[in-house]
């Protein structure tokens, strides 16, 4: 990895940790659930190489940055907030924004909402399909779907007692259960069962998979040993809020230039009722390219690292 620098500041009512690396055109990559900015290491290191300045957050409620206590603090509005704030802290007029799992929503709204100063955006594993008719927590209960992991998450405290009982297995059965390295016939479907939890939906691995090292596993362990899992669930739980504030944007349409990647055997892929790549092409006009990594599961930026690296870097070539 280059030279990177750890930074600290107030942005947005919070305290913001991020880390820099390179010079040129900014890229800001936010990352998902349950990471941390290290899990852009292979990409910062790419792309600082290649001429950007890299700017990847700890996401609000993660690592070293702020987390307030408040689930409404957690919006997507303060999400895009935050990474505006960081831009002009930085005095950074425009950026092209990245994102994955959840810090991918946080990439297509950043889009959509600020389109002067993200100039294009690229997302991984959460495709844009637009504002639903319903809110989606209320359509999961209209349709019977109790027992999905969502609404699992939704009363404070259950799922960080079950997260946080053993942090090191938490997070070695999420990343593989969600991974490309699952046995061929079965794959995540994020229904908790009556009176289980989250783990109850996964596989235990039998080893650590290869794109994950022991050293690398230890810095998320040590990391939500640290922080929990409070704030990173807190993103869900704003989840039919969040549909509520963007019912303004409804229709709204994406018109940067757009970049997604997912790995093939993504299980987020499938488990809506409806194939979320059918719907980007309405809602993104501005989509070049929509890649699926064989053999990649949801982590595709680090289970495929030099695939991933490869499209990012043409993608902003072509900008």
């Amino acid at each position: 990895m280059p030279a990177i620098q750890h930074r600290h500041d107030q942005i947005n009512g919070i305290r913001l940790h991020w880390v820099e690396a390179g010079a040129g055109p900014a890229v800001l990559l936010c990352h998902g659930w349950p990471e941390t900015w290290y899990s852009w290491r292979h990409q910062i290191a790419a792309l600082a190489a290649a001429g950007y300045r890299v700017l990847a957050p700890d996401m609000r409620g993660y690592g070293e940055s702020g987390a307030p206590d408040a689930v409404a603090d957690y919006t997507i509005f303060h999400l895009v907030g935050d990474v505006v704030g960081l831009l002009d802290r930085l005095e950074i007029a425009e950026a092209v924004v990245v994102g994955h799992d959840w810090g991918a929503p946080v990439a297509w709204h950043a889009a959509l909402l600020r389109p002067d100063r993200f100039r294009a955006v690229a997302a991984m594993s959460v495709a844009h399909t637009g504002r639903p008719a319903t809110a989606p927590l209320e359509g999961f209960r209209r349709a019977g779907r109790e027992g999905f992991y969502w609404l699992y998450f939704e009363t404070p405290g259950i799922a960080e007692a079950e997260l946080e009982r053993d942090v090191a297995r938490t997070l070695r059965c999420v990343y593989h259960a969600a991974s490309g390295d699952v046995p061929a016939d079965w794959h995540w479907r994020a229904v908790v069962p009556p009176g289980g939890g989250l783990l109850d939906t996964t596989l235990e691995p039998a080893a650590a998979p290869a794109w994950l090292p022991a050293a690398d596993f230890e810095r998320y362990a040590a990391a939500f040993r640290k922080s929990g899992f409070r704030g990173g669930l807190n993103w869900y739980r704003n989840i039919d809020r969040n549909w509520a504030l963007m019912g303004a944007f409804a229709g709204a349409r994406i018109r940067q230039p757009a970049l997604f990647i997912a790995g093939a055997r993504d299980p987020t892929l499938r488990i809506g009722r409806r194939d979320p790549l059918a719907g980007m092409a309405a809602a993104v006009p501005g989509l070049r390219a929509s890649v699926l990594v064989p053999g990649a599961g949801h982590w595709v930026q680090q289970e495929a690292a030099e695939r991933v690296n490869r499209e990012l870097l043409a993608f902003l070539a072509g900008l």
